[in-house]
């Protein structure tokens, strides 16, 4: 199974739920870190990715490749323009359009309102993503 996290600004979301994840799924896993920004990218290996690289185009042709199982970030991958720019209409197209299952954060996007989500902290976001992927790594479903 290969999971693909994305993360931008300053990579601390992502980062968490890589932390909290990373030693409680199967050995076979291939965790990869793609990041909008250096500092994005610097924190998916500091949280323990082995493969991490610099979106855009490296975003871009791992998607095309339709190779990833599960893409785990925060609401903006698949919003253009999100996180103050860094998102391109082309990373976020690529992201939505991309077979695998998505799980999407609803952080705060200060343009988009999300209507029957319960506002969570970050941590309880942190907590459940890191929970779903396990169950979804372990189960491979």
């Amino acid at each position: 199974m290969r999971i693909v996290f994305i993360d931008g600004m300053g990579g601390g979301l992502v980062a968490q739920v890589i932390s909290h994840a990373a030693g409680r799924l199967p050995a076979d896993t291939e965790l990869i870190g793609l990041g909008t920004n250096a500092l994005a990218t610097a924190a998916m290996l500091k949280a323990g990715l082995k493969r991490v690289e610099l979106a855009p185009q490296a975003l871009l042709d791992l998607l095309r490749a339709q190779t990833a199982d599960i893409i785990v970030g925060p609401i903006g991958i698949v919003l253009p323009n999100a996180m103050l720019g860094e998102v391109t209409p082309r990373m976020a197209e690529a992201v939505a359009s991309s077979r695998a299952r998505k799980l999407l954060l609803p952080v705060s996007q200060s343009h988009f309102e999300f209507i029957g989500v319960e506002n969570k902290s970050i941590g309880v976001l942190v907590k459940e993503a890191a929970e779903k992927i396990v169950e979804i790594a372990s189960n491979k479903n």
